[in-house]
């Protein structure tokens, strides 16, 4: 098979197209051909070193494709039913193995190209709003990089739920894109706290950050007493150390860095958010924007592109 490897961490050089060994599933696996891959920060954070893996590593976790053999033990998954998953092992490529219990069943009419683009960011705006805070009808919520793949799916999320949202841009088009998924105020990145409480006069119940370090005080500042800020990311780079007496001075805040491992402990709440997602996929409630397709061989690109917020969407990977 074809696949992205890195054998060194660093930039995006480190991703080299290359042959490699077909996968063999083992007890607890299935092996797909994969149809597309999903492009997340978590690869980049893979990439670096930020998060390291063994080395050398195939990078990828989001998938969608086609069974073609199960290991041993594998019952509920043959081969030939369409799947996908957020915890494939080494998804861009053309073949990947993925454990049998993290494998979700597509509905049918739901193309893989779409389950790619949606299930690892779709899965994580499920259980933020859901679950880390579970938005209810009027609440303000202030979702950053409201025209990026995680953003306009919080977004819509929150406002399935009835919330007032505001969205942090950072250009006119990504504006109109933010609001077209539904968010009530768009403002710039440049003195947001202030724009926020203008907005709400008493700051936001809920800040959705996957910016980190740009954004990390301004987002806490952002906050009405008793207020919960969830940091499910770092785009700008990792936080650094703080004060706790801040989350007190601001108002008894609360702090959170949640990840979906934990929100997915179990094959029947993994099922749970999934059948959610993807059924309004499916049925249009939610509508998955998809900035870039590229072929694998180009994985570099897609990397400079996603650093480089050049993008409104989720990128994808086609082998």
């Amino acid at each position: 098979m074809r696949a992205i490897v890195v054998s060194a961490y660093g930039d995006s050089s480190a991703l080299e197209y290359a042959e490699r060994p077909d996968p063999v599933p083992g007890p607890g696996q299935v092996l797909i051909e994969v149809a597309a891959t999903g492009v997340n920060f978590i690869d980049v954070y893979h990439r670096e070193g930020l998060y390291p893996l063994p080395l050398p590593l195939v990078p990828g976790s989001e998938a969608a494709g086609t069974v073609t053999a199960v290991g041993p033990d594998v019952t509920d998954v043959v081969p030939g039913d369409r799947v996908a998953s957020a915890a494939a092992i080494g998804a861009y490529a053309t073949k990947a193995l993925i454990p049998a219990d993290k494998v979700v069943r597509l509905p049918d009419g739901l193309a893989p190209d779409l389950a790619a683009a949606v299930l690892l960011q779709g899965l994580t705006a499920h259980y933020l709003t859901h679950s880390t805070y579970a938005v209810r009808t009027g609440d303000d919520v202030l979702v950053h990089a409201a025209a990026g793949g995680m953003g306009l799916l919080l977004t819509q999320m929150a406002k399935l739920r009835g919330a007032r949202v505001i969205g942090t841009v950072s250009s006119a088009e990504k504006e109109k894109l933010a609001r077209q998924a539904g968010a009530d105020d768009v403002i710039g990145y440049e003195g947001f706290p202030e724009a926020v409480k203008e907005i709400t006069g008493s700051g936001v119940h809920v800040v959705y950050d996957g910016v980190g370090a740009a954004t990390f005080e301004g987002s806490l500042a952002s906050l009405r007493p008793r207020g919960m800020m969830a940091l499910y990311g770092a785009a700008s780079g990792p936080v650094p150390p703080f004060d706790p007496q801040k989350l007190n001075a601001g108002g008894s805040l609360f702090l959170t860095r949640p990840s979906l491992g934990h929100y997915t402990a179990t094959r029947e709440e993994l099922l749970s958010r999934a059948d959610d997602l993807l059924g309004w996929v499916a049925s249009g409630a939610l509508k998955v924007r998809v900035s870039e397709r590229y072929p694998l061989a180009e994985a570099r690109r897609a990397h400079d592109d996603l650093e480089g917020r050049r993008t409104t969407g989720k990128l994808l990977l086609i082998p």
